[in-house]
């Protein structure tokens, strides 16, 4: 008995230490959402800078990519530059200005350049509640009927957009 006393110890760590390489399979940016294949929550929200309010119904007929942004996120300043170049391509980019200032993310646009066709305002976030969001940027891609196709966390750059969306646009 008391030789096996003596692997305890070292059974405990070999298991932990499996669990552990387990872990560090998984990628970390990979948030899975709930609602991919699921339809857009339904909204009604303000156009930046617009007393004009928008619904889901708007935007539907193309799809398009549905980018979360704000200027507090410096991560959507990295990515701000190749959207504008994707828009030019003729991607329609649906922004959500999340939890925000409409002075400030209007001055934002402005500065930086603006590769939204429209912006929406979520100062309070219950829109991102609806999206699952974690957090900005979050972009998702909705197709012509309004059903959520695939979510990306973090930057959009040429490679995510030739490895995950692009293929999904058509």
């Amino acid at each position: 008995m008391s030789r096996f006393k003596l692997f305890i110890p070292l059974t405990v760590f070999v298991l932990l230490g499996g669990l552990l390489y387990l872990g560090l399979q998984n990628d970390p940016a990979h948030l899975p959402s709930a609602l991919v294949d699921k339809p857009l929550p339904d909204f009604k929200l303000k156009v930046l800078g617009e007393e004009k309010v928008l619904s889901k119904n708007d935007l539907l007929g193309e799809p398009f990519l549905l980018n979360v942004w704000a200027t507090w996120c410096p991560t959507c300043r990295v990515e701000n530059p190749f959207f504008i170049r994707l828009s030019e391509r003729g991607v329609k980019i649906v922004g959500i200005n999340y939890k925000d200032q409409d002075s400030a993310a209007m001055g934002w646009l402005k500065h930086f350049g603006n590769p939204y066709s429209v912006n929406v305002v979520d100062n309070e976030g219950r829109f991102g509640i609806d999206l699952g969001v974690y957090g900005a940027p979050e972009t998702f891609l909705v197709d012509s009927n309004g059903v959520i196709r695939y979510k990306h966390v973090g930057v959009v750059d040429e490679d995510v957009w030739r490895r995950e969306l692009a293929p999904l646009m058509l």
